[in-house]
């Protein structure tokens, strides 16, 4: 069936098995274009093994992950990127002795790799992108601050703008939040909605009032499967998810 047409990602029976434990289990998922959709659900349910499957780290069993109609199960993580799909980790990786500025310098796509950067000239078309993006990632005034000085939400946000100077079209984060300050939550949240707009989102997620303030959808995962989707007080009214969550 080809209902795919219409989402940024549309991912189809995806399964996973590690010697035999299916750690995806047959899995049918779809982000629509501009959606902020948080994934959550109980450790080991799959939700971090999932972004692995979409971004190449690992390869599916059986299924279809399809990305504005490309088929990802075939490309290598390289091609995933180039493709529009960027990926932030729990714990950021950014360069703690460059600045702010050379973090995302480094990060601007076309020629910035080991032999763009031999010929790479910092033109006015980079640096107006470098200082919108910037600017979104509340980090306009510490351009020429080194990147380990920044507190720890700071450098998540950094990590997130070396994502958004390549523009893709769909950006994935794995806990953004964790370790932030109450203030900096509250950031976050804005900034997450702000770059929805034009691309789709998809968080993990952990904490509940964050997630209750981002979230266009929530999916909630349970050893592998679906167990509810919907906006946030349909999953939270959910009896199969009051009981994964609560019944135990």
């Amino acid at each position: 069936m080809d209902t795919n047409t219409n989402f940024t990602l549309a991912i189809e029976d995806l399964t996973v098995s590690f010697d035999g434990f299916k750690a995806v289990d047959a899995l049918n998922f779809y982000l629509d274009k501009n959606e902020l959709h948080v994934v959550i659900g109980p450790n080991g349910a799959g939700k971090t093994t999932v972004l692995d499957l979409i971004c190449g780290k690992t390869k599916s069993t059986e299924g279809s992950i399809k990305f504005l109609n490309k088929e990802l199960t075939k490309m290598a993580e390289h091609e995933i990127v180039r493709a529009g799909v960027g990926r932030k980790f729990q714990t950021p990786s950014i360069y703690e002795n460059l600045s702010v500025l050379e973090n995302l310098e480094i990060s601007y796509p076309y020629g910035r790799g080991v032999y763009g950067s031999l010929t790479f000239k910092r033109n006015k078309t980079v640096l107006d992108k470098i200082h919108e993006i910037a600017k979104q990632i509340m980090l306009d005034d510490a351009l020429d601050t080194e990147a380990g000085l920044l507190s720890h939400g700071q450098k998540q946000w950094l990590e997130i703008g070396m994502l958004l100077i390549q523009d893709p079209q769909l950006l994935m984060l794995d806990e953004p939040v964790a370790g932030m300050s109450v203030k900096e939550r509250e950031q976050t949240a804005e900034l997450l909605n702000k770059i929805s707009e034009g691309r789709s989102v998809l968080v993990i997620e952990h904490d509940m009032e964050f997630v209750e303030r981002i979230a266009d959808k929530v999916t909630v995962l349970h050893q592998g499967k679906i167990l509810a989707t919907g906006d946030m007080e349909t999953v939270q009214n959910d009896p199969k998810v009051i009981e994964v969550y609560l019944g135990h």
